[in-house]
């Protein structure tokens, strides 16, 4: 079947331009076509922005073991209404997925019913590094250096050494030190508020984590990738153009700080928490500077009603794979950035840094995973019209300026005007990181 997308202001690597883009087979066969060349359905783009689909790095979906807060299904769905048309997910579901017939049974999961593309992570262990070795076809290593559920933490410096010497592919890591974290939280005793939270898992937590596991990576030659980075100390630990290094930050860490504690309370407690104002800063400036190359989401919903527990009661975690994409295209309406970079933030780079064939950019020979947005559009985020499952944002009550209207995976409508469809279904990605990582071109070639 072929697709003609016509008129629209595209996206490109390069910048926008009004162009004619042509699909088949799922591919995109021209990006320069005549508007008027044959097609058996076309999709009239004029007045709209074209732009690579979504490529959320940093998901969970909690299937299986947590369907209540969230399942592949509603994950996807989730997904596709927010224009992402491709995630990656953790492996801290019930069970963890640190062997290949776990990870081959979500994989299996996802074909059924996911609507977009879907990777899955797999989850390190003190005791998986044969697993690890012989992993195939998966984005990455996931390391738990603290916060973790099941038998994830991997803090002893043996395992860490391990796994970063013997292994290939990619690791990423949650960076928080587990020895720091327990001597802050007996340090403040009984009684804890919210505030706290902050406090037991502070700058410190974080930058001794992020120091070891960039260390790691250096020494042993392992592309490693810091995700959700949260604060302005970590900063430094990130070279220009490190050949091994890339980084991620997620919208709470952008758009929230402590202060947002008195405001939204529990509904913005996270691991790792967000930070002061001048971290918020200072990480927005990294990120369009280049020190930062990633936005994902580390969206990980909770019901409404498990967040409302009393601290420390209750969970950490929020949903943002919904909206992502339209709080950052209501930055661009703002001037803070352009769209531009927002395509490379949040399609591109993440292909790049896990080797995803076909993904990430509006180029011949790529996947049509793509994303139409009206970038004049205003709505208001409202929990009620939230697909995912726990169905409430923290950004609810927020009018954004820029929104995706119709996305499509490999040239397939999979949501337009509001309507999720029920019929399509997403594949697995191809990883092939001999080939990828964020400093080279498919191609090779260092940019």
């Amino acid at each position: 079947m072929r697709t003609l997308i016509r008129d629209a202001s595209v996206g490109f690597s390069g910048g926008v331009a009004q162009s004619n883009i042509l699909i088949e087979n799922g591919k995109i066969i021209a990006v320069d076509a005549s508007r008027t060349s044959a097609a058996d359905v076309v999709i009239e783009g004029a007045g709209l922005t074209l732009m690579p689909g979504v490529v959320d790095e940093h998901v969970h979906f909690r299937e299986p073991g947590m369907t209540h807060k969230e399942d592949l299904e509603s994950g996807s769905m989730a997904c596709a209404a927010g224009g992402v048309t491709t995630f990656l997910e953790m492996p801290n579901t019930i069970p963890n997925a640190t062997t290949r017939e776990l990870i081959e049974s979500k994989y299996r999961r996802a074909a059924e019913v996911s609507r977009v593309n879907f990777g899955f992570y797999f989850g390190a262990t003190k005791s998986n590094v044969a697993e690890l070795r012989a992993a195939e076809n998966v984005p990455g290593i996931k390391i738990f250096i603290g916060s973790s559920t099941g038998d994830l933490l991997v803090d002893s410096q043996e395992a860490l050494e391990r796994i970063f010497a013997e292994t290939t592919i990619p690791i990423c890591a949650h960076c928080e030190d587990e020895t720091t974290v327990r001597a802050n939280r007996a340090a403040l005793g009984d009684n804890l508020t919210l505030a706290d939270h902050s406090r037991i898992r502070n700058v410190e937590a974080a930058v001794r984590a992020t120091a070891r596991a960039t260390d790691l990576a250096r020494r042993h030659g392992h592309r490693f990738h810091v995700i959700h980075l949260s604060c302005a100390a970590e900063l430094p630990l990130l070279l220009d153009a490190d050949p091994y290094l890339t980084a991620e930050v997620c919208p709470h860490h952008l758009f929230f700080s402590t202060d947002d504690y008195v405001r939204l309370g529990t509904l913005v407690q996270m691991n790792p928490p967000v930070k002061s104002v001048a971290d918020t800063k200072q990480l927005w400036k990294a990120l369009c500077n280049g020190r930062i190359q990633v936005i994902a989401t580390d969206h990980a919903p909770h019901t409404l009603e498990e967040k409302r527990a009393a601290y420390p009661k209750s969970p950490s975690g929020l949903p943002a794979v919904e909206n992502s994409l339209a709080l950052m295209l209501d930055q661009v309406h703002q001037g803070r950035c352009s769209l531009t970079q927002v395509a490379s933030w949040m399609s591109d780079a993440p292909a790049r840094v896990w080797g995803l064939v076909g993904k990430g950019r509006i180029e011949v020979g790529y996947d049509a995973d793509l994303v139409l947005v009206d970038l004049e559009l205003k709505k208001t985020i409202e929990n009620e019209k939230q697909f995912t499952r726990c169905r409430w944002s923290p950004w609810a009550g927020q009018s954004l300026t820029g929104w995706p209207i119709r996305t499509l995976v490999a040239g397939r409508t999979v949501f337009e005007s509001g309507v999720v469809s029920q019929v399509e279904r997403g594949t697995r990605v191809r990883c092939d990181h001999q080939r990828g990582g964020f400093w080279r071109t498919h191609d090779g070639i260092g940019i």
